[in-house]
Formats: structure tokens, sequence, C-alpha cells
């Protein structure tokens, strides 16, 4: 069973943009949900913060009108997993993540869960996002963990196993979106963190593949995932709106490459 997500509306720039909250306090992810609301379409809320907040914030900017992309890459065993995939579709998130590397099965489950929860509540669409091989992970972090793949390859087998296990979309590094995009349905969707925008001079950090709002948009992304070059500018409202301006003007020269 598969939610229905055809009917949705045209996303504009701003919908496209997600901020994470990666803060270490309620009161500033607050302040940034007030500051940023008119201006950004979602807030991603990771383990760090629910973990001091636990799903209260996370129902409490719901009911605010905005939307949450949970981020707590769920990875245990299938049973678990279903039932966490349930209790984050009740909450109202409008995505939430898992490991690929979890298996079919658990993939499966998951997608079950929620499909339940949206019919017999009425509520959604809830769509599950797949970690492939995280953002802070090149090659060789992979062989210390005895993948002996290139990050390209390793992302391509796990999103594959994730679309056929029924799951919406994935979370990948912006390098690998264009080759997602190649071998994916038109309708699944490709989340990509590690956005800097083109003139910024904040450090990579613990993202090692990185790319600006174009270059990302431009390989097939979907929503493009920001965090400090917003949450740590002097003004975020003006950050997000100059990212939003990135955005909107690499979506104009894409439409037009088609016409």
């Amino acid at each position: 069973m598969v939610q229905n997500l055809s009917e949705e509306v045209l996303l504009t720039a701003k919908d496209r943009l997600i901020v994470a909250l990666d803060v270490t306090t309620t009161d500033q992810a607050r302040q940034l949900v007030s500051e940023l609301t008119a201006d950004v379409g979602m807030f991603k809320i990771g383990s760090q913060l629910f973990t001091l907040a636990g799903p209260g914030l996370v129902e409490e900017i719901i009911e605010s009108g905005n939307k949450v992309f949970l981020d707590l890459k769920f990875h245990d065993i299938p049973h678990q997993v279903a039932g966490a995939a349930r209790v984050a579709a009740e909450l109202g998130v409008s995505l939430f993540t898992i490991h690929a590397s979890g298996g079919s099965e658990m993939m499966r489950r998951a997608v079950e869960a929620v499909c339940e929860v949206t019919e017999q509540k009425h509520i959604g669409p809830v769509r599950i996002l797949a970690v492939s091989v995280l953002t802070s992970m090149d090659e060789k972090a992979l062989n210390d963990i005895g993948v002996n793949k290139t990050a390209n390859a390793a992302v391509e087998q796990l999103v594959k196993l994730a679309e056929a296990s029924g799951v919406h979309g994935a979370v990948s590094s912006p390098k690998e979106a264009a080759k997602i995009r190649s071998f994916t349905s038109p309708d699944f969707l490709i989340v990509t963190p590690g956005i800097r925008p083109a003139d910024s001079t904040t450090d990579h950090e613990d993202q090692k593949r990185v790319a600006t709002p174009n270059a990302a948009l431009s390989a097939g992304a979907d929503y493009l995932v920001v965090g400090r070059p917003i949450t740590g500018a002097p003004d975020p409202r003006i950050a997000a709106r100059q990212i939003v301006q990135e955005m909107t003007a690499a979506e104009t020269r894409r439409n037009l490459q088609h016409i």
C-alpha cells in the first residue's frame, strides 16, 4: 500500500527550503521559527533538539502552522522502526528519516505503518526519506567501516533498495542527486543537506560533500536543507531570503532549458 502523493500543489522555491534547527536550546529554536515562518517552507528537527525538547516542540511548531521534517534516522529491528514511524505520522510531521541500511523489511514495515495511520486518521501526506550515505562521510570513512565502494556506488545501491521498498524519497549529498534522479521515478523525492550559498564563507565543518543551491537544484534535488548559513547569520531572515533568491534563479534557468 502506497500513499497517493500525486495531488501535491506546485512548490515554490520558498516551499523547497528547509531550515535545520540544529541549536542547543528550545528558546533558540522558537526564536528561529518565529523569525523565519514567512520565509522558509519547513523546519528540520534533528536528534540533538529532539532529545532536548521531545515531541512537544514538534507539535508546537506544527500547531503554529509550520511543517516539520523530523530527522531522527530510525535504524532498528523492523518492529521498532514501524512503531516509531507510526508515532512520527501521528505527530503530523511532513517528512521523517530512516536508514536505508536497515534493510528492505525494516523500510517496508515503516511504509505500511505510515499508510495505516494516514488512512485511519485522514492526515498527511507523511513521507519517509531513506538516508543513504551521510554527508559527513567520504570514501575513507566508508572504507573504515568495511564498505569497499565509492560513495556514489553505495548511495545508488541503498537508494534503489529504498525505492523498491516503497520509501518516498532519499536524503543524499547534492553530489549524488543527478545520479539518483537518473534511476528513480520522477515523484521520488531527493532532499539534500550540505547546501552552502554561492558566496558562503561558512566552513564546511563536518560535511564533506557540499554544493550551492543552484548546483543541487540543477542536479534534480527537490528540497534543500540549510543550517548554519541561515541560523548562524547576523540576520537569519535576510540569509534565508538570499538563498530563496538563488533557488528561484536556479529554477528559472532550469525551466528555460526545458523550453
